[in-house]
């Protein structure tokens, strides 16, 4: 009986939906792989021994490594998405150009991520390995500016939205409900993008952040990633 209650409980059927997802499953790598970064940082900054590192930075590394193997191909999900959003003509033109220049930056980002595949992964060592992954580095940023940029601007047009509103009336109440809803998904998105931002701009000294900082940045990006996905999944 108790078997049967937690098997069947709806969160363990909203877990398997969830780790069956890609987005969910990355989520979850990402997070333990920054927070091994962070975690690693803190124990050499601690002086413990490095046996007691070592299982970290491993950690760190290989999962790393699994997921650039999870992103081979992604570059086309991305490539398609930046043709979908140019040919959006009813789209705000801001949030249009701003949602092609994502796209086509984390798709720049994901392709040069793919060809150094076999050389972080070991297999085949690769000659210019350092300058596409800077390279990778500058394209991702310019994707994660661009998201910055309409979240912005779209929280500028709810803020006029929510201005505009009558919410004594129930049409009015009804659409200030629509725009705090979009105004918290636009928050936490934003906050992820900033998040994210942190480790390209180190990677390209764009930023001067410790494996500390970088790791927490990336820990926090990663559970509101979580916490996205999650949601979707519900």
């Amino acid at each position: 009986m108790v078997a049967d209650a937690v098997i069947y409980h709806p969160t363990v059927a909203h877990w398997l939906k969830f780790t069956a997802t890609t987005a969910g499953r990355d989520k979850l790598l990402r997070t333990i792989q920054y927070f091994s970064r962070f975690y690693a940082w803190y124990l050499f900054r601690t002086n413990n021994p490095a046996a007691t590192i070592k299982p970290f930075e491993a950690a760190k590394k290989q999962l790393g490594i699994a997921r650039k193997l999870l992103r081979v191909g992604k570059f086309l999900e991305h490539l398609k998405a930046a043709a979908t959003a140019a040919d959006a003509k009813g789209l705000d033109p801001v949030l249009r150009y701003c949602a092609v220049g994502r796209q086509i930056g984390y798709a720049g980002y994901l392709t040069l991520d793919n060809i150094c595949v076999l050389d972080v992964a070991g297999i085949r060592p690769l000659a210019n390995a350092k300058r596409l992954q800077r390279e990778a580095a500058k394209f991702w940023l310019s994707g994660l500016t661009f998201n910055t940029i309409a979240g912005l601007y779209t929280l500028y047009v709810l803020r006029q939205r929510a201005a505009a509103v009558d919410k004594k009336e129930g049409e009015g109440a009804v659409e200030s409900k629509k725009i705090e809803r979009e105004w918290n998904a636009t928050s936490l998105q934003l906050a992820q993008d900033m998040c994210d931002i942190c480790l390209p701009s180190t990677s390209l000294g764009l930023l001067n952040l410790d494996d500390g900082l970088v790791g927490i940045a990336g820990t926090v990006s990663s559970l509101l990633g979580v916490y996205s996905v999650w949601k979707k999944t519900a």
